[in-house]
């Protein structure tokens, strides 16, 4: 009889061990536990640029959450995308801020897509926008440089 329970008692336990948990639901952000981030837009889309061109685009954000909210880092996915961000500055409770990108086509061609990566004190700490566009080559001349 020992032999059965500690068996069947084995058997319950392998099988509670072997139960995935169910997925976990992003949590809900609430505006009265904090800061939240909102931007107007998560893409913007240049369309077709010939390459060297420096374009330029503003991400505009607010603070819909009720504590002040503080970037704390911008990340760009390669060096010809540069952000100008609020540093060390606290945006009150519903107001905005504003990231200002700016991408080089220099030496791109063709579809590019950038990643602006946005780390803050908000509930939703971590925030991606991102710029597309299309490159356009220079016309080949006769001997083949492009120049």
């Amino acid at each position: 009889m020992k032999y059965l329970v500690s068996l069947l008692l084995v058997a319950v336990v392998a099988v509670a061990m072997a139960q995935t948990p169910p997925a976990q639901q992003p949590a809900e952000l609430d505006p009265n536990n904090g800061p939240i981030i909102k931007f107007t837009e998560s893409v913007f889309a240049f369309g077709e640029i010939k390459q060297g061109e420096i374009v330029e685009h503003v991400f505009k954000f607010k603070n819909e959450g009720n504590a002040p909210l503080v970037l704390t880092n911008v990340q760009t996915t390669c060096g010809c995308t540069a952000p100008t961000w609020p540093r060390e500055t606290a945006i009150a409770p519903g107001a905005t801020g504003e990231i200002l990108v700016r991408f080089n086509s220099s030496g791109k061609v063709g579809m590019q897509n950038k990643v602006i990566t946005v780390t803050s004190n908000a509930q939703n700490a971590t925030e991606r926008v991102r710029i597309t566009t299309n490159v356009i080559a220079p016309p080949a001349t006769q001997d083949g440089s492009g120049n």
